[in-house]
């Protein structure tokens, strides 16, 4: 069979040697076919790799399917502004097949509105959802609840224990820890002193995503036995720069600390430019992602290293996915990986050129 070329029923009963009817009933599940004949066709389908015209399948039908995104409000962090990059492109793809994408949003550092958001969700009855479950004491009951009520979710970036998605999209965040970990090992001349995780303003002790972050980097400074180096946090709570700055170079000179990680987005610029003004020493600071401000940052060595996490692949492959099992009921892969990307000064230009990000 040409490549491309348009696979009709009669071309599938004429390559699996039975009648159009019984092609017709394998696919559409519907009917009795002897077991020779079903596994005739069903070898043919997974060859040719067969997928039933969509376009012609879903303008037959008035049913429009929604598909709720529920994420942090995109104007609190430029990371979930990034997430929601290529929506309206993703809207305008999935349009001709009678999806529609519809966005709730709830406060990065706020339960309750995670709560009332969610609320939001099963008020306007979505077919299906997708949504990064940050908060896990209250994302453990919406999940439960959307399960009881049949509804097919994927989540992305946060991957959370006790729920049954059709599927998580991210990255392994105990690997990125890791990473992390070995990335300031590399770049720490000395076996000893003190590397730390910041947290700036988070919850962590509700965000499964920091606890596993931080879970993965102190691990590995144990497994690898750097017995000479320690591992703290350094949590700095509230919205005042100067109560920050202070707190920051408090922590970084009384620890001794000889490189940062940190597990957000946006604390990278606010790190480096304290460290920056005050003129501390040389400290090795890994964060993540390619925001305006991260990439010039390392273009002046500011930071050494960020791991990219593609957050606006992530909620269009949960859309492919979920678009796909509403029209087909195709399942997707329970575990859909990002690889770990270290993007350095050096090879920042190939990678944005490349348009892979």
């Amino acid at each position: 069979m040409e490549k491309n070329k348009i696979i009709r029923i009669k071309d599938i009963a004429k390559l699996s040697g039975v009648s159009v009817g019984t092609v017709d009933r394998v696919i559409h599940k519907r009917g009795k076919v002897s077991d020779e004949a079903r596994k005739k066709v069903e070898k043919i389908l997974k060859e040719i790799d067969y997928t039933p015209n969509l376009l012609a399948k879903t303008l037959g039908s008035n049913k429009t399917n929604k598909i709720a995104i529920l994420v942090p409000h995109p104007e609190e962090d430029p990371y979930w502004k990034l997430s929601l990059d290529n929506l309206d492109a993703a809207k305008k793809e999935w349009q001709p097949y009678q999806m529609q994408i519809e966005t709730y949003f709830f406060k990065l550092n706020d339960e309750q509105s995670f709560k009332k958001a969610a609320k939001n969700v099963l008020k306007n009855k979505p077919d299906a959802i997708i949504s990064a479950p940050i908060f896990l004491n209250v994302a453990l009951d919406f999940f439960n609840e959307i399960e009881d009520l049949g509804i097919p979710y994927v989540h992305f970036n946060t991957m959370i224990n006790g729920v049954s998605p059709l599927a998580f999209i991210g990255q392994d965040l105990y690997q990125s820890g890791q990473l992390a970990g070995s990335l300031i090992a590399l770049s720490t001349p000395s076996p000893s002193g003190t590397v730390a995780i910041l947290h700036i303003s988070e919850k962590v002790q509700h965000s499964v995503h920091f606890i596993e972050k931080e879970r993965g980097f102190r691990d590995y400074f144990k497994e690898h036995q750097f017995n000479k180096m320690e591992v703290v946090s350094i949590i700095i709570e509230g919205d005042d720069m100067k109560s920050f700055e202070s707190k920051l170079v408090e922590a970084i000179k009384s620890n001794d600390i000889k490189g940062l990680f940190i597990p957000t987005s946006s604390g990278a610029k606010l790190t480096a430019n304290i460290i920056s003004k005050y003129k501390l020493p040389n400290i090795c600071i890994v964060g993540y992602d390619l925001l305006k401000e991260n990439i010039e940052l390392l273009k002046s060595g500011q930071i050494n290293f960020l791991i990219n996490q593609n957050p606006n692949k992530q909620v269009n492959r949960g859309i492919y996915h979920l678009a796909n099992h509403l029209l087909f009921k195709k399942e997707p892969p329970n575990l859909e990986l990002f690889p770990l990307e270290i993007i350095t000064k050096h090879n920042l230009d190939s990678y944005i050129k490349s348009n892979l990000h």
